[in-house]
Protein backbone atom coordinates (compact mmCIF):
# COMPACT_ATOMS: atom_id res chain seq x y z
CA UNK A 1 0.00 0.00 0.00
CA UNK A 2 2.82 2.42 0.96
CA UNK A 3 4.07 2.23 -2.47
CA UNK A 4 0.81 2.83 -4.35
CA UNK A 5 0.66 5.89 -1.83
CA UNK A 6 3.48 7.45 -4.41
CA UNK A 7 1.57 6.57 -7.45
CA UNK A 8 -0.22 9.32 -9.15
CA UNK A 9 -4.01 8.46 -9.05
CA UNK A 10 -4.38 7.51 -12.32
CA UNK A 11 -1.63 5.21 -12.51
CA UNK A 12 -3.28 3.35 -9.68
CA UNK A 13 -6.63 3.48 -11.50
CA UNK A 14 -5.19 1.63 -14.26
CA UNK A 15 -3.41 -1.16 -12.21
CA UNK A 16 -6.64 -1.54 -10.76
CA UNK A 17 -8.13 -1.86 -13.76
CA UNK A 18 -5.71 -4.34 -15.21
CA UNK A 19 -4.75 -6.38 -12.52
CA UNK A 20 -8.20 -7.26 -11.27
CA UNK A 21 -9.47 -6.93 -14.34
CA UNK A 22 -12.63 -4.55 -13.59
CA UNK A 23 -13.05 -1.48 -15.77
CA UNK A 24 -17.01 -1.33 -16.09
CA UNK A 25 -19.74 0.67 -17.60
CA UNK A 26 -23.40 1.90 -16.79
CA UNK A 27 -25.55 3.88 -18.61
CA UNK A 28 -29.34 4.95 -16.37
CA UNK A 29 -32.38 6.03 -17.65
CA UNK A 30 -35.69 6.94 -15.75
CA UNK A 31 -38.98 6.44 -16.68
CA UNK A 32 -39.94 9.68 -18.00
CA UNK A 33 -36.28 10.04 -20.21
CA UNK A 34 -37.78 5.98 -22.14
CA UNK A 35 -40.02 6.14 -24.79
CA UNK A 36 -42.28 3.23 -23.08
CA UNK A 37 -41.95 4.19 -19.43
CA UNK A 38 -39.04 1.90 -18.54
CA UNK A 39 -36.41 2.40 -16.44
CA UNK A 40 -33.56 0.95 -17.38
CA UNK A 41 -29.64 0.61 -16.00
CA UNK A 42 -27.05 -0.98 -18.32
CA UNK A 43 -23.81 -2.80 -16.94
CA UNK A 44 -20.76 -4.45 -18.60
CA UNK A 45 -18.31 -6.31 -16.26
CA UNK A 46 -14.82 -5.96 -18.21
CA UNK A 47 -12.76 -8.30 -17.18
CA UNK A 48 -10.39 -10.43 -18.12
CA UNK A 49 -10.32 -12.99 -16.52
CA UNK A 50 -14.36 -13.09 -15.56
CA UNK A 51 -16.17 -16.24 -16.85
CA UNK A 52 -19.52 -14.89 -18.19
CA UNK A 53 -22.29 -16.74 -17.05
CA UNK A 54 -25.83 -15.95 -15.39
CA UNK A 55 -26.07 -16.00 -11.42
CA UNK A 56 -29.32 -17.22 -9.74
CA UNK A 57 -30.77 -17.52 -6.18
CA UNK A 58 -34.41 -18.92 -6.35
CA UNK A 59 -36.98 -17.91 -3.66
CA UNK A 60 -36.00 -19.37 -0.04
CA UNK A 61 -36.91 -19.09 3.78
CA UNK A 62 -34.67 -19.41 6.72
CA UNK A 63 -34.83 -20.45 10.07
CA UNK A 64 -34.31 -17.73 13.15
CA UNK A 65 -30.51 -17.79 13.63
CA UNK A 66 -29.53 -18.57 10.22
CA UNK A 67 -26.32 -17.59 8.86
CA UNK A 68 -24.96 -16.55 5.33
CA UNK A 69 -20.93 -17.53 4.21
CA UNK A 70 -19.82 -14.40 2.96
CA UNK A 71 -17.19 -14.85 -0.36
CA UNK A 72 -15.37 -12.28 -2.11
CA UNK A 73 -16.97 -11.89 -5.21
CA UNK A 74 -13.58 -11.59 -7.46
CA UNK A 75 -11.17 -14.28 -5.88
CA UNK A 76 -13.88 -16.74 -4.21
CA UNK A 77 -11.99 -15.93 -0.65
CA UNK A 78 -14.03 -16.48 2.52
CA UNK A 79 -14.50 -13.50 4.34
CA UNK A 80 -17.01 -14.74 6.85
CA UNK A 81 -20.85 -14.48 8.04
CA UNK A 82 -23.24 -12.40 8.54
CA UNK A 83 -26.87 -13.10 9.74
CA UNK A 84 -29.43 -14.45 7.06
CA UNK A 85 -32.88 -13.07 6.93
CA UNK A 86 -35.96 -14.98 7.13
CA UNK A 87 -37.00 -14.95 2.81
CA UNK A 88 -34.93 -13.96 0.29
CA UNK A 89 -36.29 -12.92 -3.01
CA UNK A 90 -35.78 -14.61 -6.68
CA UNK A 91 -32.58 -13.07 -8.22
CA UNK A 92 -31.99 -13.36 -11.71
CA UNK A 93 -28.30 -11.66 -12.78
CA UNK A 94 -28.36 -8.53 -11.23
CA UNK A 95 -31.98 -8.00 -11.06
CA UNK A 96 -34.88 -9.49 -8.78
CA UNK A 97 -38.53 -10.62 -8.83
CA UNK A 98 -39.70 -7.11 -7.98
CA UNK A 99 -37.73 -5.85 -10.41
CA UNK A 100 -34.81 -3.86 -8.39
CA UNK A 101 -31.47 -4.27 -10.76
CA UNK A 102 -28.01 -3.33 -9.21
CA UNK A 103 -25.17 -2.32 -11.00
CA UNK A 104 -21.58 -1.27 -10.16
CA UNK A 105 -17.95 0.07 -11.59
CA UNK A 106 -15.53 0.62 -9.28
CA UNK A 107 -13.50 3.82 -9.31
CA UNK A 108 -10.96 2.68 -6.49
CA UNK A 109 -10.44 6.33 -4.57
CA UNK A 110 -7.85 7.18 -1.93
CA UNK A 111 -5.38 4.64 -1.34
CA UNK A 112 -5.74 3.07 2.26
CA UNK A 113 -9.05 3.59 2.49
CA UNK A 114 -9.86 -0.58 1.73
CA UNK A 115 -11.10 -2.00 5.45
CA UNK A 116 -9.07 -5.42 4.94
CA UNK A 117 -10.67 -6.86 8.21
CA UNK A 118 -14.28 -6.06 6.60
CA UNK A 119 -17.21 -8.97 5.63
CA UNK A 120 -18.88 -7.71 2.78
CA UNK A 121 -17.30 -6.73 -0.35
CA UNK A 122 -18.70 -4.91 -3.50
CA UNK A 123 -19.81 -8.34 -5.34
CA UNK A 124 -21.63 -9.14 -2.16
CA UNK A 125 -23.31 -6.45 -1.71
CA UNK A 126 -24.91 -5.81 -4.33
CA UNK A 127 -26.04 -9.92 -4.20
CA UNK A 128 -27.30 -9.85 -0.76
CA UNK A 129 -29.12 -6.90 -1.20
CA UNK A 130 -30.98 -7.70 -4.43
CA UNK A 131 -31.89 -10.97 -2.69
CA UNK A 132 -33.84 -8.78 0.22
CA UNK A 133 -34.93 -5.50 -1.43
CA UNK A 134 -38.54 -4.87 -2.80
CA UNK A 135 -37.57 -0.95 -3.87
CA UNK A 136 -34.14 0.96 -5.27
CA UNK A 137 -35.21 3.01 -1.55
CA UNK A 138 -35.08 -0.20 0.51
CA UNK A 139 -31.80 -1.42 -1.63
CA UNK A 140 -30.27 2.03 -0.51
CA UNK A 141 -30.96 1.15 3.04
CA UNK A 142 -29.97 -2.40 2.98
CA UNK A 143 -27.01 -1.62 1.29
CA UNK A 144 -25.84 1.03 3.45
CA UNK A 145 -26.83 -0.97 6.74
CA UNK A 146 -24.75 -3.83 5.74
CA UNK A 147 -21.47 -2.02 5.39
CA UNK A 148 -22.14 -0.19 8.59
CA UNK A 149 -22.83 -3.77 10.43
CA UNK A 150 -20.07 -5.39 8.79
CA UNK A 151 -17.53 -3.33 7.63
CA UNK A 152 -16.38 -2.67 3.75
CA UNK A 153 -14.05 -4.84 2.23
CA UNK A 154 -13.64 -3.19 -1.27
CA UNK A 155 -12.23 -0.15 -2.69
CA UNK A 156 -14.36 2.83 -4.03
CA UNK A 157 -17.61 2.06 -5.79
CA UNK A 158 -20.46 3.64 -7.50
CA UNK A 159 -23.90 1.50 -8.17
CA UNK A 160 -26.44 1.93 -10.14
CA UNK A 161 -30.10 1.08 -7.98
CA UNK A 162 -32.68 0.84 -9.80
CA UNK A 163 -36.94 -0.52 -9.51
CA UNK A 164 -39.64 0.17 -12.01
CA UNK A 165 -40.38 3.80 -10.68
CA UNK A 166 -36.99 5.42 -9.61
CA UNK A 167 -33.18 5.23 -10.93
CA UNK A 168 -30.24 6.15 -8.24
CA UNK A 169 -26.68 5.96 -7.84
CA UNK A 170 -24.49 5.24 -4.98
CA UNK A 171 -21.17 5.73 -4.41
CA UNK A 172 -19.60 4.31 -1.44
CA UNK A 173 -15.44 3.90 0.06
CA UNK A 174 -14.48 2.82 2.96
CA UNK A 175 -12.56 4.24 6.21
CA UNK A 176 -9.51 1.62 6.01
CA UNK A 177 -8.52 -1.10 8.28
CA UNK A 178 -10.38 -2.09 11.64
CA UNK A 179 -12.70 1.39 10.90
CA UNK A 180 -15.94 -0.10 10.05
CA UNK A 181 -18.32 1.16 7.84
CA UNK A 182 -18.15 3.37 4.78
CA UNK A 183 -18.45 7.02 3.85
CA UNK A 184 -21.18 7.16 0.96
CA UNK A 185 -24.06 9.75 -0.62
CA UNK A 186 -27.19 7.99 -2.57
CA UNK A 187 -29.14 10.48 -5.29
CA UNK A 188 -32.15 9.95 -7.26
CA UNK A 189 -31.42 10.32 -10.71
CA UNK A 190 -34.14 13.43 -11.73
CA UNK A 191 -37.26 11.74 -13.70
CA UNK A 192 -37.01 12.59 -17.34
CA UNK A 193 -32.64 12.35 -17.22
CA UNK A 194 -29.91 9.69 -17.91
CA UNK A 195 -27.28 9.29 -16.07
CA UNK A 196 -24.08 7.46 -16.23
CA UNK A 197 -20.96 6.17 -14.41
CA UNK A 198 -17.38 4.46 -15.81
CA UNK A 199 -14.79 3.52 -12.85
CA UNK A 200 -14.62 7.19 -12.02
CA UNK A 201 -16.76 8.55 -8.95
CA UNK A 202 -19.40 11.35 -10.48
CA UNK A 203 -21.50 13.02 -7.41
CA UNK A 204 -19.90 16.20 -6.20
CA UNK A 205 -22.23 18.71 -4.61
CA UNK A 206 -25.52 17.50 -3.14
CA UNK A 207 -27.62 19.31 -1.00
CA UNK A 208 -28.00 18.71 2.72
CA UNK A 209 -30.46 17.92 5.66
CA UNK A 210 -31.25 21.30 5.81
CA UNK A 211 -32.96 20.65 2.38
CA UNK A 212 -36.60 19.01 2.72
CA UNK A 213 -35.07 16.55 -0.19
CA UNK A 214 -31.96 15.23 1.46
CA UNK A 215 -31.41 13.18 4.28
CA UNK A 216 -28.81 11.95 6.88
CA UNK A 217 -28.29 8.51 7.51
CA UNK A 218 -28.81 8.92 11.11
CA UNK A 219 -32.35 9.14 9.78
CA UNK A 220 -32.19 6.76 6.97
CA UNK A 221 -35.88 5.38 7.39
CA UNK A 222 -37.13 8.54 6.25
CA UNK A 223 -35.36 7.43 2.91
CA UNK A 224 -39.62 5.79 1.85
CA UNK A 225 -40.41 9.10 2.09
CA UNK A 226 -40.78 10.32 -1.59
CA UNK A 227 -39.67 14.06 -1.39
CA UNK A 228 -35.91 12.52 -0.43
CA UNK A 229 -34.10 12.85 -3.43
CA UNK A 230 -30.79 12.45 -1.71
CA UNK A 231 -29.63 10.16 1.30
CA UNK A 232 -25.67 10.46 2.54
CA UNK A 233 -23.62 9.56 5.52
CA UNK A 234 -23.99 11.10 8.22
CA UNK A 235 -20.42 11.81 8.69
CA UNK A 236 -19.27 12.38 4.82
CA UNK A 237 -17.49 15.40 5.19
CA UNK A 238 -16.03 15.35 9.20
CA UNK A 239 -14.56 12.12 7.84
CA UNK A 240 -12.91 13.83 5.19
CA UNK A 241 -11.74 16.62 7.32
CA UNK A 242 -10.12 14.07 9.87
CA UNK A 243 -8.15 12.63 7.30
CA UNK A 244 -6.93 15.49 5.72
CA UNK A 245 -8.68 15.50 2.74
CA UNK A 246 -10.15 18.96 2.24
CA UNK A 247 -8.80 21.99 3.38
CA UNK A 248 -10.29 25.20 4.96
CA UNK A 249 -12.04 26.64 1.49
CA UNK A 250 -14.29 23.36 1.50
CA UNK A 251 -17.83 24.19 3.16
CA UNK A 252 -20.89 22.26 2.97
CA UNK A 253 -21.84 24.58 0.21
CA UNK A 254 -19.60 23.34 -2.06
CA UNK A 255 -18.06 19.71 -0.83
CA UNK A 256 -17.97 17.37 -3.37
CA UNK A 257 -17.61 13.70 -2.62
CA UNK A 258 -16.03 12.37 -5.87
CA UNK A 259 -13.81 15.29 -5.82
CA UNK A 260 -12.75 14.60 -2.25
CA UNK A 261 -12.55 10.81 -2.45
CA UNK A 262 -11.31 10.02 -5.63
CA UNK A 263 -10.14 13.29 -7.23
CA UNK A 264 -10.37 13.47 -11.09
CA UNK A 265 -7.52 13.44 -13.45
CA UNK A 266 -6.43 12.32 -16.99
CA UNK A 267 -6.85 8.51 -16.04
CA UNK A 268 -10.01 9.19 -14.44
CA UNK A 269 -11.17 11.43 -16.91
CA UNK A 270 -9.93 9.95 -20.71
CA UNK A 271 -10.20 6.19 -19.32
CA UNK A 272 -13.61 6.33 -17.58
CA UNK A 273 -15.49 9.73 -17.71
CA UNK A 274 -15.02 9.68 -21.98
CA UNK A 275 -17.37 6.76 -21.50
CA UNK A 276 -20.00 9.10 -19.97
CA UNK A 277 -19.59 11.21 -22.33
CA UNK A 278 -19.94 9.17 -25.64
CA UNK A 279 -23.54 8.42 -23.98
CA UNK A 280 -24.70 11.84 -23.17
CA UNK A 281 -23.30 12.78 -26.67
CA UNK A 282 -25.36 10.12 -28.17
CA UNK A 283 -28.39 11.36 -26.38
CA UNK A 284 -28.52 14.71 -25.60
CA UNK A 285 -27.22 18.16 -27.21
CA UNK A 286 -24.24 20.59 -26.04
CA UNK A 287 -21.25 17.78 -25.25
CA UNK A 288 -18.49 19.62 -26.96
CA UNK A 289 -18.26 21.74 -24.41
CA UNK A 290 -17.05 18.89 -21.99
CA UNK A 291 -14.98 17.30 -25.01
CA UNK A 292 -11.68 18.56 -23.67
CA UNK A 293 -12.56 17.44 -20.27
CA UNK A 294 -13.34 13.78 -21.30
CA UNK A 295 -9.78 13.67 -23.40
CA UNK A 296 -8.29 14.50 -20.47
CA UNK A 297 -7.71 18.27 -19.53
CA UNK A 298 -8.57 18.97 -15.99
CA UNK A 299 -8.79 22.75 -15.15
CA UNK A 300 -8.80 23.02 -11.04
CA UNK A 301 -10.24 25.57 -8.80
CA UNK A 302 -7.36 27.29 -6.69
CA UNK A 303 -9.49 27.80 -3.49
CA UNK A 304 -10.67 24.10 -3.61
CA UNK A 305 -8.21 21.95 -5.53
CA UNK A 306 -11.38 20.20 -6.71
CA UNK A 307 -11.58 19.98 -10.85
CA UNK A 308 -13.70 22.75 -12.18
CA UNK A 309 -14.96 22.06 -15.34
CA UNK A 310 -16.81 18.34 -14.47
CA UNK A 311 -19.72 17.12 -16.61
CA UNK A 312 -23.00 17.30 -14.87
CA UNK A 313 -23.59 13.75 -12.63
CA UNK A 314 -26.79 13.95 -15.33
CA UNK A 315 -28.13 15.37 -18.11
CA UNK A 316 -31.68 15.75 -20.51
CA UNK A 317 -31.99 13.61 -23.29
CA UNK A 318 -33.11 15.24 -26.28
CA UNK A 319 -34.99 12.09 -27.31
CA UNK A 320 -36.87 9.57 -25.82
CA UNK A 321 -34.64 6.10 -24.99
CA UNK A 322 -35.22 3.12 -26.24
CA UNK A 323 -34.51 -0.72 -25.08
CA UNK A 324 -32.32 -0.98 -27.85
CA UNK A 325 -30.99 2.53 -27.75
CA UNK A 326 -29.49 1.42 -24.67
CA UNK A 327 -28.17 -1.18 -26.15
CA UNK A 328 -26.29 0.19 -28.78
CA UNK A 329 -24.83 2.74 -26.61
CA UNK A 330 -23.16 -0.67 -24.99
CA UNK A 331 -21.37 -0.86 -28.05
CA UNK A 332 -19.66 2.68 -28.19
CA UNK A 333 -15.98 3.00 -30.34
CA UNK A 334 -15.54 6.68 -30.00
CA UNK A 335 -17.05 6.49 -33.16
CA UNK A 336 -17.54 9.82 -34.93
CA UNK A 337 -15.01 11.64 -32.80
CA UNK A 338 -11.49 11.78 -33.73
CA UNK A 339 -10.85 9.31 -31.22
CA UNK A 340 -12.53 6.50 -32.99
CA UNK A 341 -11.16 3.66 -32.13
CA UNK A 342 -10.83 2.20 -35.94
CA UNK A 343 -9.64 4.92 -37.72
CA UNK A 344 -6.10 5.01 -36.26
CA UNK A 345 -3.08 2.70 -37.36
CA UNK A 346 -3.40 0.95 -34.23
CA UNK A 347 -6.99 -0.38 -35.98
CA UNK A 348 -4.74 -2.00 -38.91
CA UNK A 349 -5.54 -2.51 -42.41
CA UNK A 350 -8.98 -3.70 -41.45
CA UNK A 351 -10.42 -1.17 -38.98
CA UNK A 352 -10.40 -3.51 -35.57
CA UNK A 353 -11.64 -1.05 -32.42
CA UNK A 354 -9.63 -2.88 -30.04
CA UNK A 355 -6.34 -2.20 -29.06
CA UNK A 356 -4.45 -5.57 -26.71
CA UNK A 357 -3.64 -4.51 -22.96
CA UNK A 358 -1.73 -3.08 -21.61
CA UNK A 359 -3.80 -0.23 -21.34
CA UNK A 360 -0.65 2.01 -21.46
CA UNK A 361 2.84 1.37 -23.01
CA UNK A 362 5.88 3.12 -23.14
CA UNK A 363 8.10 4.19 -25.97
CA UNK A 364 11.69 5.67 -25.01
CA UNK A 365 10.76 6.41 -21.62
CA UNK A 366 7.65 8.26 -22.49
CA UNK A 367 3.90 6.67 -21.73
CA UNK A 368 1.20 6.30 -24.01
CA UNK A 369 -1.83 4.95 -23.86
CA UNK A 370 -5.22 2.90 -25.74
CA UNK A 371 -8.56 4.51 -25.69
CA UNK A 372 -10.75 2.71 -23.62
CA UNK A 373 -14.03 2.71 -24.79
CA UNK A 374 -16.97 1.32 -23.78
CA UNK A 375 -17.29 -1.77 -26.06
CA UNK A 376 -14.38 -4.22 -25.19
CA UNK A 377 -13.25 -7.58 -25.75
CA UNK A 378 -12.85 -8.20 -22.38
CA UNK A 379 -16.32 -8.18 -21.29
CA UNK A 380 -17.49 -11.35 -19.21
CA UNK A 381 -20.92 -10.16 -19.32
CA UNK A 382 -23.44 -7.44 -19.96
CA UNK A 383 -26.76 -6.80 -19.46
CA UNK A 384 -30.00 -4.30 -19.85
CA UNK A 385 -32.07 -4.07 -16.78
CA UNK A 386 -35.80 -2.88 -18.10
CA UNK A 387 -38.22 -2.49 -15.46
CA UNK A 388 -41.93 -1.89 -16.47
CA UNK A 389 -44.48 -0.27 -13.78
CA UNK A 390 -47.29 -1.45 -15.79
CA UNK A 391 -46.92 -5.38 -15.62
CA UNK A 392 -48.31 -7.07 -13.04
CA UNK A 393 -46.12 -7.47 -9.63
CA UNK A 394 -43.54 -10.24 -10.39
CA UNK A 395 -44.07 -10.28 -14.07
CA UNK A 396 -42.50 -7.21 -15.27
CA UNK A 397 -39.09 -7.26 -14.75
CA UNK A 398 -36.86 -8.20 -18.23
CA UNK A 399 -33.32 -9.26 -17.74
CA UNK A 400 -31.76 -8.42 -21.33
CA UNK A 401 -28.20 -10.53 -20.91
CA UNK A 402 -25.34 -11.05 -23.39
CA UNK A 403 -22.17 -12.46 -22.67
CA UNK A 404 -18.74 -11.31 -24.25
CA UNK A 405 -18.30 -8.29 -26.43
CA UNK A 406 -20.94 -6.12 -26.24
CA UNK A 407 -20.37 -4.99 -29.57
CA UNK A 408 -20.63 -9.24 -31.11
CA UNK A 409 -23.39 -10.61 -28.43
CA UNK A 410 -26.51 -10.31 -28.45
CA UNK A 411 -29.40 -9.04 -25.19
CA UNK A 412 -30.91 -12.48 -24.74
CA UNK A 413 -34.94 -11.64 -22.71
CA UNK A 414 -34.54 -13.07 -19.20
CA UNK A 415 -37.84 -12.71 -16.94
CA UNK A 416 -36.49 -12.06 -13.64
CA UNK A 417 -39.13 -14.56 -12.18
CA UNK A 418 -37.89 -17.43 -14.01
CA UNK A 419 -37.59 -20.82 -11.59
CA UNK A 420 -34.23 -21.88 -13.82
CA UNK A 421 -31.56 -20.53 -15.88
CA UNK A 422 -31.31 -21.61 -19.30
CA UNK A 423 -28.28 -24.13 -20.02
CA UNK A 424 -26.44 -22.21 -22.37
CA UNK A 425 -25.41 -19.37 -19.26
CA UNK A 426 -25.71 -21.91 -16.52
CA UNK A 427 -22.89 -21.07 -13.53
CA UNK A 428 -20.48 -24.21 -14.14
CA UNK A 429 -21.04 -24.87 -17.83
CA UNK A 430 -17.71 -23.92 -18.82
CA UNK A 431 -15.41 -21.77 -17.09
CA UNK A 432 -12.01 -19.31 -18.25
CA UNK A 433 -9.73 -22.36 -18.72
CA UNK A 434 -12.39 -24.66 -19.86
CA UNK A 435 -13.43 -24.49 -23.34
CA UNK A 436 -17.33 -26.08 -23.70
CA UNK A 437 -18.94 -25.36 -27.03
CA UNK A 438 -22.42 -25.57 -25.63
CA UNK A 439 -21.69 -22.54 -23.37
CA UNK A 440 -22.49 -19.27 -24.53
CA UNK A 441 -19.88 -17.09 -23.42
CA UNK A 442 -17.61 -19.88 -25.60
CA UNK A 443 -19.39 -19.50 -28.90
CA UNK A 444 -19.91 -15.96 -28.51
CA UNK A 445 -16.10 -15.60 -27.87
CA UNK A 446 -15.35 -17.93 -31.31
CA UNK A 447 -17.56 -15.06 -33.43
CA UNK A 448 -16.10 -11.90 -31.79
CA UNK A 449 -12.30 -12.91 -32.02
CA UNK A 450 -12.28 -14.28 -35.47
CA UNK A 451 -14.49 -11.29 -36.56
CA UNK A 452 -11.07 -9.25 -34.55
CA UNK A 453 -8.89 -10.66 -37.38
CA UNK A 454 -10.74 -8.88 -40.40
CA UNK A 455 -13.13 -6.54 -38.57
CA UNK A 456 -14.28 -4.20 -41.24
CA UNK A 457 -15.62 -7.22 -43.82
CA UNK A 458 -16.84 -9.39 -40.73
CA UNK A 459 -18.46 -6.99 -37.93
CA UNK A 460 -20.88 -5.79 -40.60
CA UNK A 461 -22.22 -9.11 -40.81
CA UNK A 462 -22.45 -10.03 -37.18
CA UNK A 463 -24.23 -6.43 -36.73
CA UNK A 464 -26.87 -6.85 -39.21
CA UNK A 465 -27.59 -10.83 -37.36
CA UNK A 466 -27.33 -8.97 -33.60
CA UNK A 467 -30.27 -6.05 -34.67
CA UNK A 468 -32.13 -8.11 -36.62
CA UNK A 469 -32.36 -11.12 -33.40
CA UNK A 470 -32.96 -8.23 -30.75
CA UNK A 471 -35.19 -6.29 -32.37
CA UNK A 472 -37.37 -9.97 -33.02
CA UNK A 473 -37.16 -10.49 -29.41
CA UNK A 474 -37.83 -6.44 -28.43
CA UNK A 475 -41.27 -7.34 -30.70
CA UNK A 476 -42.13 -10.46 -29.10
CA UNK A 477 -41.94 -8.62 -25.31
CA UNK A 478 -45.47 -7.30 -26.02
CA UNK A 479 -47.39 -10.27 -26.99
CA UNK A 480 -45.25 -12.86 -24.45
CA UNK A 481 -46.42 -10.30 -21.75
CA UNK A 482 -49.98 -10.60 -22.94
CA UNK A 483 -49.92 -14.67 -23.22
CA UNK A 484 -48.37 -14.30 -18.90
CA UNK A 485 -51.07 -11.78 -17.96
CA UNK A 486 -53.70 -14.23 -19.18
CA UNK A 487 -52.14 -17.10 -17.50
CA UNK A 488 -51.74 -14.95 -14.71
CA UNK A 489 -55.49 -14.78 -14.08
CA UNK A 490 -55.42 -18.77 -14.04
CA UNK A 491 -52.61 -19.47 -12.09
CA UNK A 492 -49.62 -17.28 -11.17
CA UNK A 493 -47.07 -20.50 -11.28
CA UNK A 494 -48.08 -21.34 -14.76
CA UNK A 495 -47.16 -17.51 -16.01
CA UNK A 496 -44.19 -17.90 -14.16
CA UNK A 497 -43.56 -21.44 -15.76
CA UNK A 498 -44.58 -19.84 -19.15
CA UNK A 499 -42.14 -17.18 -18.61
CA UNK A 500 -39.46 -19.38 -17.70
CA UNK A 501 -39.90 -21.40 -20.88
CA UNK A 502 -39.76 -18.83 -23.08
CA UNK A 503 -36.54 -17.31 -21.47
CA UNK A 504 -34.52 -20.54 -21.17
CA UNK A 505 -35.84 -21.59 -24.96
CA UNK A 506 -34.72 -18.35 -26.25
CA UNK A 507 -31.07 -18.30 -25.00
CA UNK A 508 -30.60 -22.14 -25.69
CA UNK A 509 -31.71 -21.63 -28.78
CA UNK A 510 -29.82 -18.60 -29.53
CA UNK A 511 -26.79 -20.08 -28.54
CA UNK A 512 -26.84 -23.00 -30.83
CA UNK A 513 -27.79 -20.32 -33.99
CA UNK A 514 -24.74 -19.00 -33.08
CA UNK A 515 -22.91 -22.25 -33.29
CA UNK A 516 -23.84 -22.22 -36.59
CA UNK A 517 -23.24 -18.65 -37.25
CA UNK A 518 -19.58 -19.38 -36.06
CA UNK A 519 -19.39 -22.21 -38.51
CA UNK A 520 -20.75 -20.23 -41.69
CA UNK A 521 -18.54 -17.23 -40.78
CA UNK A 522 -15.04 -19.38 -40.51
CA UNK A 523 -16.12 -20.53 -43.81
CA UNK A 524 -16.81 -17.84 -45.41
CA UNK A 525 -13.82 -16.13 -44.70
CA UNK A 526 -11.20 -18.63 -44.40
CA UNK A 527 -7.20 -18.22 -45.60
CA UNK A 528 -8.19 -14.19 -46.30
CA UNK A 529 -10.59 -14.68 -48.93
CA UNK A 530 -14.14 -14.14 -48.88
CA UNK A 531 -16.11 -17.42 -50.67
CA UNK A 532 -19.40 -17.18 -52.44
CA UNK A 533 -21.27 -20.96 -52.98
CA UNK A 534 -22.15 -20.80 -56.89
CA UNK A 535 -24.78 -22.42 -58.82
CA UNK A 536 -23.78 -25.71 -60.68
CA UNK A 537 -24.48 -25.10 -64.38
CA UNK A 538 -26.47 -28.00 -66.45
CA UNK A 539 -23.51 -30.18 -67.33
CA UNK A 540 -21.43 -29.55 -64.72
CA UNK A 541 -20.48 -32.36 -61.81
CA UNK A 542 -19.64 -29.24 -59.75
CA UNK A 543 -18.94 -25.59 -59.57
CA UNK A 544 -15.83 -24.57 -57.51
CA UNK A 545 -16.89 -21.45 -54.84
CA UNK A 546 -16.60 -17.90 -56.14
CA UNK A 547 -13.87 -15.76 -54.20
CA UNK A 548 -12.70 -12.42 -53.89
CA UNK A 549 -9.07 -11.24 -52.45
CA UNK A 550 -10.10 -8.07 -50.74
CA UNK A 551 -6.28 -7.61 -49.51
CA UNK A 552 -5.68 -4.85 -47.21
CA UNK A 553 -7.22 -1.47 -48.83
CA UNK A 554 -5.96 1.24 -50.35
CA UNK A 555 -5.13 3.76 -47.54
CA UNK A 556 -3.35 0.70 -45.73
CA UNK A 557 -1.01 -0.08 -48.59
CA UNK A 558 -0.22 3.69 -48.67
CA UNK A 559 1.15 3.31 -45.53
CA UNK A 560 3.22 0.52 -46.64
CA UNK A 561 4.67 2.25 -49.41
CA UNK A 562 5.59 5.16 -47.10
CA UNK A 563 7.03 3.04 -44.56
CA UNK A 564 9.22 0.93 -46.80
CA UNK A 565 9.89 3.18 -49.90
CA UNK A 566 10.83 1.01 -53.26
CA UNK A 567 11.60 -2.28 -51.55
CA UNK A 568 8.17 -4.02 -52.88
CA UNK A 569 8.32 -2.24 -56.03
CA UNK A 570 7.75 -4.16 -59.28
CA UNK A 571 9.58 -3.34 -62.66
CA UNK A 572 7.65 -1.66 -65.27
CA UNK A 573 6.22 -4.59 -67.60
CA UNK A 574 6.31 -7.61 -64.98
CA UNK A 575 3.30 -8.78 -64.63
CA UNK A 576 4.58 -13.00 -63.76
Amino acid sequence: MNKLKLLPLFVALVLIAETSGWACTNFLVTKGASNDGSTFISYAADSHVLFGELYFWAVADYEDGSMLKVYEWDTGKYLGEIPQVAHTYNVVGNMNEHQVAIGETTYGGRPGLVDTTAIVDYGSLMYITLQRAKTAREAIKIMAGLVQEHGYYSSGESFSIADANEVWMMELIGKGPNNKGAVWVARMIPDGYVAGHANQARITTFPWDKDKTSLSSDNIDKIFETNITTVYAADVMSFAKEQGFINENVTKKNFSFSDTYAPIDFGGARFCEMRVWAWFNDVSEGMDQYWDYAKGNIAHDEKTAYASNRMPLWVKPSKKISVHDVMNNMRNHLEGTELDMSKDIGAGPYGNPYRWRGLTWKVDGKTYCNERATATQQTGFSFVAQGRSWIPEGLGGIFWFGVDDAASSVYTPIYTSITRVPEAFKVGNGDMMSFNNNSAFWVFNQVSNLAYTRYNVIHPEIEAKQQTREKKYIAYSSAVDMAAAELLKVDKDLAIEFLTDYSVNTANRLTKDWKSFYQYLFTKYMDGNIKYKQEVPEGYLYMPAKFEQPGYGEDWYKRVVKETGDQFLMPDGDSH
